[in-house]
């Protein structure tokens, strides 16, 4: 059986988003992208001990997802329409997916330190999983 990973949970994501009609990407946005898009910021996630026996075959990460729109009204629709793609199981390759889990977000905030300025909304979520 092989170590769980980050980045097959991300693709997952990242799918989702893609199939709800999102733009989405991980690490950053590319230079000269106008909104509405998504960014994605993983944290490595761990493997997580299925029993006594230290097998460590389940998965666990966090994911920030920050919606970015040029009005607040845009932000909250793309953090809307997020989380709506957010609220099914994952397709990771190989593991079965919990339904992510939302942990917290930020209010609607004005970035003026690009220019023209942008607004965003951020939520968190949990994923997890284990082997099929």
């Amino acid at each position: 059986m092989t170590t769980p990973n980050v980045l097959d949970h991300v693709d997952a994501v990242l799918a989702v988003h893609a199939s709800a009609g999102l733009d989405a990407h991980l690490g950053g946005a590319p230079a000269g992208l106008s909104p509405p898009y998504c960014v994605l910021y993983p944290e490595p996630g761990m493997p997580v001990r299925a029993s006594l026996a230290d097998d460590r075959v389940n998965f666990q990460t966090v994911v920030q997802i920050t919606c970015v729109g040029a009005t607040a009204e845009q932000a909250l629709n793309y953090a809307d329409r997020s989380a709506a793609a957010m609220s099914p199981p994952l397709a990771v390759a190989g593991r079965t997916a919990w339904r992510p889990e939302h942990l917290d977000g930020q209010p609607v905030q004005r970035d003026d330190d690009v220019v023209p300025p942008v607004f965003y909304a951020v939520a968190r979520y949990r994923l997890r999983s284990t082997p099929s």
